[in-house]
């Protein structure tokens, strides 16, 4: 997490206010609600509301993805995957996940209504650098092959084919897709498909949009069409570990120890 105790200090600040865990909770539960959802789902008052997601957003546990006129909030895991990186994951994890997957499978037994939709992820961070400097660490196959392990080899122009190459020398391909759009050096979108699947009619899409200010660059991922609970688990451990590696990349100019990928899966 930030060193800036400011930073740290409204995390735990937004998680103390039950409201505003409630917020979180069901946003979880569904992913992606406009203001009016979450209102009629804890028949709350709008202003009531809008309060306690201010503070979600200042702290940078919820982000706003607008679409049209719409505001769709997300959950943004960021802050939380660091408090836990920092705090749980150099001491028992093990133990910690064994006891998760009980209790994950006692709520399934317990569920009496299955949930069929697959919500979008939002993943957001902040990197202290510049835009083209986010816009290259994307595109660029070296740098790529850096941090994610993963060479991503394409020309970056819309309709264009790219491809996921692995950097073991076997030339293997394990995520091809196209660029549905490129816009350097501040949105980029492209579709994430199975190289070894039959090309699907609605494939899964991911959007890169980077956000400058001063010095900083706000990076939003956003994966959206997800196939299945299996595919939104993979991205969720996924997403994490290559951005926390992409912004130790570009921020020290080295990437995080390799045991990173030990505790979390890539990206399907």
């Amino acid at each position: 997490m930030d060193d800036d105790p400011g930073v740290m200090d409204a995390v735990f600040k937004a998680l103390a206010d039950p409201t505003r865990r409630l917020l979180l909770d069901r946003l979880r539960e569904q992913n992606g609600q406009t203001l009016r959802e979450l209102c009629e789902r804890l028949n709350m008052a709008r202003q009531s509301a809008t309060q306690h997601l201010d503070v979600l957003v200042g702290a940078g546990l919820v982000t706003v993805v607008r679409r049209g006129r719409e505001r769709l909030h997300y959950l943004n895991p960021a802050p939380i995957h660091e408090i836990e990186e920092r705090w749980i994951s150099g001491f028992d994890r093990p133990r910690l996940r064994a006891l998760s997957a009980i209790r994950d499978r006692a709520e399934e037994y317990a569920m009496t209504v299955e949930t069929t939709t697959v919500p979008t992820y939002v993943y957001v961070t902040y990197i202290r650098a510049g835009a083209e400097q986010v816009w290259k660490a994307l595109t660029d196959a070296d740098l790529t092959a850096r941090y994610w392990g993963h060479a991503n080899v394409s020309d970056w122009q819309p309709g264009s084919a790219w491809e996921h190459q692995r950097t073991d020398g076997s030339g293997a391909v394990d995520v091809v897709g196209r660029v549905l759009a490129a816009e350097p050096p501040t949105r980029l979108v492209v579709t994430f498909e199975d190289p070894g699947a039959e090309p699907a009619e609605d494939p899964s899409v991911v959007t890169f949009l980077v956000e400058p200010h001063q010095d900083i660059v706000r990076l939003t991922v956003t994966h959206e069409k997800l196939t299945d609970a299996e595919m939104l688990d993979g991205v969720s451990q996924g997403w994490p570990a290559v951005l926390a590696n992409l912004k130790s990349l570009l921020e020290t100019g080295d990437v995080l120890p390799e045991a990173l990928w030990e505790f979390s899966g890539r990206p399907a």
